[in-house]
């Protein structure tokens, strides 16, 4: 599994030109489901991401997780962070993980993320979307191999 987390202070996605989903401050997070990843690999990084403490405190420190700030989440299907690009240019994708094992996982991590944080948002796995966003930082930390 591969978490691409951007603190926001917003972030939306549209698919068919209709918004899907959107979010305030919080996390926009592009998920990337690999072939073995299984629920306990999804509970690790849920967990792992929901404990990050990368929002600023009273002093400006990096101290506070999502709960803390009482931020919001929008989680993206994103198969292409397993784009392998050692051969040739054109990327591989073969890492991923296939279409119906990868929807029912990234579906998965949604519910359980919604057992943990109020708003939860989502794009539509396989949907061709467009992704906004506003990064507040920059803040960006990639997670894998967790």
């Amino acid at each position: 599994m591969k978490l691409v987390i951007q603190r926001v202070t917003e972030a939306s996605v549209r698919a068919d030109g209709n918004m899907i989903g959107h979010i305030n401050q919080g996390l926009m997070v592009l998920v990337g489901i690999g072939q073995d990843d299984t629920m306990e690999t999804a509970d690790k990084y849920l967990k792992k991401m929901l404990a990050l403490r990368i929002f600023e405190d009273e002093q400006g420190k990096t101290n506070l997780s999502l709960a803390d700030v009482k931020g919001e989440l929008l989680l993206i299907s994103q198969f292409t962070l397993y784009a392998n690009c050692r051969k040739g240019n054109r990327p591989s994708f073969i890492e991923a993980g296939g279409p119906h094992m990868a929807d029912e996982l990234y579906e998965y991590m949604i519910q359980e993320a919604k057992k943990q944080v109020p708003v939860v948002q989502t794009g539509e796995f396989g949907a061709d979307m467009k992704v906004s966003l506003v990064n507040d930082g920059p803040f960006t930390v990639i997670l894998e191999d967790l």
